[in-house]
């Protein structure tokens, strides 16, 4: 993620709804990738410290689960991460609206990710190919809902997160009980964001082939192999040929896994350009890329060692892994023609 300066010379950050130095009304904006002084006009619209015309999001408005702009020409009340919504909580159960906004940042932060990769960002109500979120509740944490039990995944295009996923404590219990080494609301969004973009992007696609050479073929039955998975547990050696163990799940697991994975390593390496931790143009290849990001990862642990805390990215890229990275990055860049299997000297 890039820092942001204010007009007045603070230093801002991506989920800023106000400059602690001058007080302003801060928003962000998707088209622009900046955040904005704002100053009032009307009940509507604000104008920027350059006399751009803006107007905000509903949903900062009326609940402040977001802090993004939106043009003042918009026909949307919605900002593009919000207009992705499909369901959203019960605002009326106590709390909600907290876990709610928790979420939404994760994703306002994926959508911002994807935008910068230059990947498709269009609503489920604009495309039959578009994307939705779902955000529910399982009886478990809320006994008047219908759903008995939510189980975060996607189904195409609808990604569906369990709002139990922005409480602490039901985190810690689920990584501890799934025996998990990173559970977060933004690796989540980043992992179903996975099972999107392979659909839109490799099913039915040149690039099918050759992710069947490298992850498998999609085509096994998955719940057949979701089974086999849980039944088979603990695993040995899963790391010499996989990001993370539930990679082993299903080829599309592994996928999304490393797509994830890929979106992790690009917003810390700009987080870390931006505040001076690393220099390094921004535009190198991949194997840059890796090259910065295992000195990153590995001095992120060390800090976090030094605080007491668990290591901050528990991963090892071995070289099955930095081959699919390989070809993820190939998917996503345009430029790339699928010729040949990825290689990795």
């Amino acid at each position: 993620m890039k820092t942001f300066r204010c007009d007045c010379g603070s230093q801002l950050y991506f989920e800023n709804t106000v400059c602690l130095s001058c007080n302003k009304l801060i928003a962000y904006d998707f088209t622009s990738d900046e955040m904005n002084r704002l100053t009032k006009l009307d009940d509507n619209y604000y104008l920027t410290d350059f006399n751009k015309k803006l107007k905000l999001c509903k949903n900062y408005t009326e609940y402040n689960v977001c802090n993004a702009s939106i043009p003042a020409e918009s026909e949307s009340q919605l900002c593009i991460s919000c207009q992705l919504n499909r369901t959203i909580p019960n605002l009326d159960v106590i709390d909600n609206i907290q876990k709610w906004a928790r979420l939404e940042k994760s994703k306002r932060r994926l959508v911002r990710s994807l935008l910068q990769l230059g990947l498709p960002v269009i609503s489920y109500a604009q495309s039959e190919n578009g994307l939705a979120f779902d955000f529910l509740q399982g009886q478990q944490q809320n006994p008047n809902v219908d759903n008995e039990f939510v189980t975060t995944g996607h189904y195409k295009g609808l990604i569906t997160i369990n709002l139990a996923e922005a409480d602490d404590i039901y985190l810690e219990n689920t990584k501890s009980e799934l025996g998990e080494q990173y559970r977060t609301p933004l690796g989540h969004l980043r992992h179903e964001s996975g099972h999107y973009y392979f659909d839109l992007l490799i099913r039915d696609s040149k690039w099918i082939d050759i992710f069947r050479e490298i992850f498998g073929s999609e085509e096994g039955d998955y719940q057949q192999a979701l089974d086999h998975y849980y039944q088979s547990k603990p695993h040995t050696n899963w790391n010499q040929n996989y990001i993370s163990e539930y990679a082993m799940v299903h080829p599309l697991e592994d996928w999304a896994e490393c797509w994830a994975h890929y979106l992790h390593m690009i917003d810390t390496l700009e987080s870390a350009k931006n505040l001076n931790i690393l220099d390094f143009d921004e535009n190198n290849d991949i194997d840059a890329q890796l090259y910065n990001w295992s000195n990153l990862a590995i001095a992120m642990n060390e800090l976090n060692r030094s605080m007491g805390l668990n290591d901050a990215y528990p991963f090892i890229l071995n070289t099955a892994v930095v081959k699919k990275l390989y070809f993820l990055d190939q998917v996503i860049d345009p430029n790339f023609a699928p010729t040949r299997l990825v290689e990795v000297d």
